[in-house]
């Protein structure tokens, strides 16, 4: 695994007007995250309440607010998360069957950037479950109702030019 140094930031304690739903734009060591992985483009940490034994996050560098702003142009972005989270599960031995990733759709999502859960299972407690319910979709929905989408929905859903949200499918939109 490589890691590349980070520029240096203000601590948190150090910056009086820092904004905490910002944090993800300054993932370092230096600010507290025990930063697993990084590269130009995205960083992984690991979560400080995790849910399950190993639980961790893979943002991009470049600030996403939240899954619900992604386009088609974002795709590959996606894909590289997605692939950096089952290299890091697969140096942990964790099989398939038991890997989950996924995101939080606003406005239940606790931060303003976005960021894959990569987590093997199981779960720590039902508490823990209930926050990351991956509900299937139906013919022609990619996802069911529910406050958070697995990666690969994701993916596919803003492949086809469609927006992330709670209901099974919204509407393709306009992107102008």
């Amino acid at each position: 695994m490589r890691t590349k140094a980070l520029p240096l930031h203000l601590s948190l304690h150090e910056d009086s007007k820092y904004d905490q739903s910002r944090a993800f734009c300054n993932v370092s060591t230096e600010n507290g995250f025990e930063v697993m992985w990084e590269d130009e483009n995205l960083v992984t940490f690991r979560v400080r309440d995790p849910a399950c034994e190993h639980h961790f996050q893979v943002i991009p560098k470049e600030h996403i607010p939240s899954v619900r702003q992604l386009r088609k142009s974002n795709v590959e972005t996606l894909k590289a998360m997605v692939n950096v989270g089952h290299q890091l599960l697969e140096q942990l031995a964790v099989e398939n069957t038991m890997r989950k990733m996924g995101f939080h759709i606003p406005p239940f999502n606790s931060m303003g950037h976005l960021h894959l859960h990569v987590q093997a299972l199981p779960y720590k407690n039902f508490s823990k479950k209930l926050k990351y319910p991956i509900v299937d979709g139906f013919k022609p929905f990619q996802k069911g109702f529910s406050w958070f989408v697995e990666a690969h929905q994701t993916i596919s859903i803003i492949q086809q030019d469609r927006s992330v949200g709670l209901f099974p499918c919204e509407e393709a939109r306009s992107r102008g």
